[in-house]
């Protein structure tokens, strides 16, 4: 048969497959559990695998067994975003990948993984933000690249798929469960000029640098469902990005539509929109259900149904689903065991954890510990000792755990003392063996935060504080500690911390995220010095009075002065966070210099220009030749001054003239340098002005704004002035 030759090309041998079958067959391949086809030889298959950061057990499509029982469990990915490091986002995504092709080669993996998830962190109290990279659409956009290439490992061969990623969730979805809102029935009410610069910049980089699949979302847009929304996906992302892949819904989310937005009169209609809005799968069996009646009933076409399934049959030809035996297979048909959990990919995720950690404040110096200096370290709070708490969701089963208590202990004595549980009660707080064991000890490390009954998916958080009593054994235990105090935050989103911040009595604190199975020995590295810690929050650290300001529900991200409304992220925010983005300190002191830069560039247009005459304060560029000549590298040099060799994460961001409320900062790029003491690297940003200092306009039309532009690396400025 067609479909089984090799020779062919991929989309050859879906329409070959899908001319074979009959309608009820083809129906059948519209959800993300399919069943075999015996007289054509297709087996089974399970659509649903999650690798967010490492192989997973969720979605039923792989598992673990006596003989692979467990898998790399990296950082939740808001803590590796903290890395600003594309390599590592890359190499991060090769480890898994590799380790899902193993599963795969024994039967206990698929080969379609839902990962990763790249919205966008717009609240703080998202019980979801855990597992994106954070709140800044450019550094979204580089770890979605960044993690798909790895996971695809297609870079060199566009059509092969190692595995084949999804970006989700498509789009402005960013509230799972607050105070009555629902995910589910939620109407996303966004401007074009939001959606533009704030909401699809990542998905957009996502789906033209190659991922198999995009994912739409619960959510309505302006009214309209995500995954019946013909301009969002067929539009969009298949029209304008040219998506090389399927598409499919949040789990459930055509039933969703049906059931719970009453957004169609009957399921039939359900069926029909989603289908001809571009959905190509539905992760559910609401499809399977109710489109062969809606064929029948001419409101969708076979022709349609078709065109869904082969778009989901060509993925699978890329992945070599219809090739035969994997193990026979190359190049990862010699993957198996072995091969997953090597100690090189658990070193790796160590690694991770290392690169993430940030370190907040560090009075006097207090960090790192001298080990020969400690004869004992009181290890105390509700994470201290965690394990299952540091993967975070979407979970596999880890290699094994190292918990802070575990990596502490293995360098100096400890003294254990929990303090409270996550939500402990005054009733439950022990304070008492917790202030003897700080009085005692020679430094403290107090380990709070959340986990997942604080912050889920289906759960967002309703304040910024610490839950239960956490902040009175953090108060108490700090005011009795006999040496340094070193608070360690585990969480996916931002407390309200500016109390610890200016409490003279905690000389250190470490944001740890939900750190992966190594995060204990990663946090020891760090404490203890063999680590210098480089990590740079990615989001904005607010006070309670912000959320008190502002609801979830207003999708807003620009400032509103008439209505106090403050404006979120650090791209519009105009109150004083306690840190802002981008924030981190070192073990040692690096200095920036500005080596070269233009201070001028001038756009020639042509002769007649309205510009000219009218005194334009923007231009539309997008697709013009001008692009060329708006191209410009900016020469820095970054210097260790201090004591200890380290990564310095060079973030260049840029003030754009005030139109078009613009951004009063945004990212343009970022660069992650090592320097040994009193060593200088040259770091180098290729600036594209049309690309990098482009804002979008209340229409959500890119224009290129003209007057001058402050890039700002550190404390170091730069006016840049562009010009008719």
């Amino acid at each position: 048969m067609g479909f089984c030759n090799t020779s062919w090309t991929v989309d050859a041998r879906a329409r070959d497959l899908v001319q074979r079958l009959t309608l009820a067959e083809k129906v059948g391949f519209l959800g993300h559990v399919t069943a075999a086809v015996a007289r054509l030889g297709i087996p089974s298959y399970n659509w649903w695998s999650e690798a967010l950061h490492g192989v997973s057990f969720v979605g039923g499509g792989s598992r673990f067994s006596d003989l692979i029982p467990g898998a790399t469990s990296f950082p939740q990915v808001i803590l590796t975003a903290a890395s600003f490091n594309v390599s590592l986002f890359r190499a991060i995504g090769k480890v898994v990948s590799t380790e899902a092709r193993a599963m795969h080669n024994v039967g206990q993996a698929g080969l379609s993984f839902w990962s990763p998830n790249i919205n966008v962190f717009r609240d703080p109290r998202w019980g979801r933000g855990q597992e994106t990279p954070g709140e800044d659409p450019l550094l979204g956009s580089k770890y979605a690249v960044g993690y798909v290439q790895g996971l695809q490992d297609n870079v060199d061969d566009p059509e092969r798929l190692k595995v084949a990623a999804c970006c989700k969730h498509y789009t402005a979805y960013d509230l799972d469960n607050w105070k009555g809102f629902q995910r589910y029935t939620f109407n996303a009410v966004v401007t074009d000029q939001d959606m533009a610069d704030t909401f699809q910049p990542p998905f957009k980089s996502c789906v033209s640098n190659g991922v198999a699949c995009a994912m739409c979302s619960y959510n309505q847009v302006n009214g309209v469902p995500s995954c019946a929304d013909a301009g969002l996906l067929a539009g969009v992302i298949r029209g304008d990005w040219k998506l090389n892949g399927y598409i499919v819904s949040d789990c459930d989310s055509v039933d969703v539509i049906y059931h719970q937005q009453k957004y169609t009169a009957t399921p039939e209609d359900a069926a029909a929109i989603t289908i001809q809005a571009g959905l190509d799968l539905d992760c559910g069996s609401f499809l399977p259900s109710h489109t062969l009646a809606a064929v029948q009933g001419g409101k969708v076409t076979e022709a349609e149904v078709d065109n869904a399934i082969t778009n989901s049959f060509v993925v699978l030809m890329r992945l070599g689903f219809f090739n035969g035996d994997p193990r026979n297979l190359a190049p990862y048909g010699n993957l198996g065991p072995k091969d997953v959990c090597t100690p090189e990919n658990q070193e790796l995720a160590r690694d991770a954890a290392r690169q993430g950690i940030v370190l907040l404040k560090n009075f006097d110096d207090a960090l790192p510990l001298n080990p020969s200096a400690i004869n004992s370290l009181a290890v105390i709070g509700p994470n201290a000792n965690a394990t299952r708490t540091m993967i975070g969701n979407y979970e596999g089963v880890p290699c094994n755990y190292t918990s802070p208590l575990q990596g502490l202990s293995a360098v100096v004595t400890t003294i254990y003392e929990p303090g409270c549980t996550i939500k402990c009660s005054p009733n439950d707080l022990g304070l008492d063996g917790a202030k003897i064991a700080a009085a005692r000890a020679d430094a403290t490390v107090l380990v709070v935060g959340g986990d997942l009954s604080v912050e889920a998916e289906g759960l967002d958080r309703v304040d910024l504080l610490y839950p239960g009593e956490q902040g009175t054994l953090i108060n108490e235990v700090a005011k009795v500690a006999k040496g340094p105090v070193i608070l360690v935050i585990m969480s996916g989103g931002p407390f309200q911390i500016k109390q610890d911040k200016d409490n003279v009595n905690i000389s250190s604190i470490l944001w740890a995220g939900y750190p992966g199975e190594a995060g204990g020995a990663a946090l020891a590295d760090i404490i203890f010095g063999r680590y210098n810690p480089s990590g740079k929050t990615p989001f904005t650290w607010y006070d309670q009075e912000y959320v008190e300001q502002v609801p979830m529900t207003d999708m807003r991200m620009r400032p509103d002065p008439a209505s106090n409304y403050p404006g979120r992220t650090y791209r519009f925010y105009t109150g004083n966070p306690t840190y802002m983005f981008g924030y981190g300190l070192s073990y040692t002191r690096f200095q920036h210099n500005l080596i070269q830069a233009p201070e001028k560039l001038s756009i020639t247009l042509e002769e007649g220009h309205p510009c000219y005459s009218e005194g334009c304060n923007s231009l539309d560029l997008s697709g013009s030749a001008h692009c060329t000549a708006l191209q410009f590298d900016v020469h820095l040099q970054a210097r260790n001054t201090g004591g200890m060799a380290g990564s310095q994460t060079v973030l260049l961001f840029n003030t754009p003239p005030a139109v078009h409320k613009s951004p009063t900062r945004q990212l343009v790029g970022f660069e992650k340098v090592f320097l040994e003491p009193n060593e200088s690297k040259s770091v180098v940003f290729q600036v594209d002005a049309c690309r990098d200092l482009s804002v979008a306009d209340e229409s959500g039309n890119w224009k290129v704004p003209l007057g001058s532009h402050v890039l700002h690396v550190g404390d170091v400025t730069h006016t840049l002035t562009l010009s008719i």
